[in-house]
């Protein structure tokens, strides 16, 4: 099990997820910093407080399980693996590089924690209800946890695997939405608008919470509230802004998928470590 690690601490490990996001895609050339930024609070929190895993058995049989369904966001899913002690930290640099285990999207069969190999949208949730039908058909008590962006829920399969979840009332499957408003086209409200999302969750017979996806507080509290749920999925709403933590990417779609340049890196790490510092970190 986790530590009872605090707020203020998750914070400083949020952060230094966002510093090692920055610094494996700024290696590669390559990679999505808007969307990995934007979900970092949500991995502190799960990897380091409320989901049960061990790096050192990352196979275990009654672990909690995670599918980060949009398997894009990879780089930041990476920081957080090497920040809990699943594989050494300087590994990130080998990001997108030919023969890295840490592949542009995750690889369930190579890399240690990863536990569905992702980034066709839509189909990450459909693998996390599978995931938790197996848990309560075999009276098995993990968890599962999932993220899911809000442009991807412009795929069909998504809201399949939201009515099969609430048919089959997976009290055991917490999912959050990071809800950013924009994709790679633009903001989702242009693009295919998919309001209202929290009545259709609820209409498939989900639990359905809306929280300040950057409040490490707020994030635990929706997380505790989805853990006493007995006949029912949880839907987990995070409002999360698009590269986060980075002045010049927030809320930009452009930086959905870009590199960095050299200028462009050291101010974003720049601002990152100072942010960093001000949390005591």
């Amino acid at each position: 099990m986790n530590k009872e690690y605090t707020a203020e601490e998750l914070s400083v490990i949020a952060t230094q997820i966002r510093l090692d996001t920055i610094q494996a895609i700024y290696a590669a050339g390559s990679g999505h910093p808007g969307g990995s930024l934007s979900i970092a609070e949500i991995l502190a929190v799960l990897y380091f407080r409320e989901m049960n895993v061990d790096p050192y058995d990352p196979a275990a049989e009654n672990r909690d399980r995670f599918v980060l369904s949009k398997g894009h966001a990879a780089p930041a899913l990476y920081a957080a693996l090497a920040e809990r002690g699943y594989f050494p930290r300087e590994e990130l640099e080998s990001l997108r590089n030919i023969n890295s285990r840490l592949q542009g999207h995750p690889d369930m069969k190579h890399i240690p924690g990863v536990d569905m190999s992702t980034g066709s949208l839509g189909q990450g949730l459909s693998a996390a209800c599978g995931m938790a039908l197996y848990a309560q058909l075999n009276r098995k008590s993990f968890r599962v946890y999932a993220i899911v962006g809000d442009g991807e829920l412009q795929e069909g399969l998504i809201w399949e695997a939201a009515m099969s979840a609430g048919h089959h009332a997976l009290n055991n499957l917490t999912v959050y939405l990071d809800r950013n408003g924009l994709q790679i086209d633009g903001k989702v409200s242009d693009v295919m608008d998919v309001e209202p999302v929290a009545e259709k969750f609820a209409a498939f017979g989900w639990n359905v919470t809306s929280v300040d996806g950057h409040n490490i507080g707020s994030l635990i509290q929706a997380t505790e509230w989805a853990k006493r749920s007995v006949d029912k999925p949880t839907l987990i709403l995070c409002k999360t802004l698009k590269g986060k933590g980075v002045s010049f990417m927030e809320n930009q779609v452009a930086w959905h998928g870009s590199p960095l340049n050299q200028d462009q890196y050291t101010l974003a790490m720049t601002e990152l470590h100072e942010t960093l510092r001000r949390n005591g970190g």
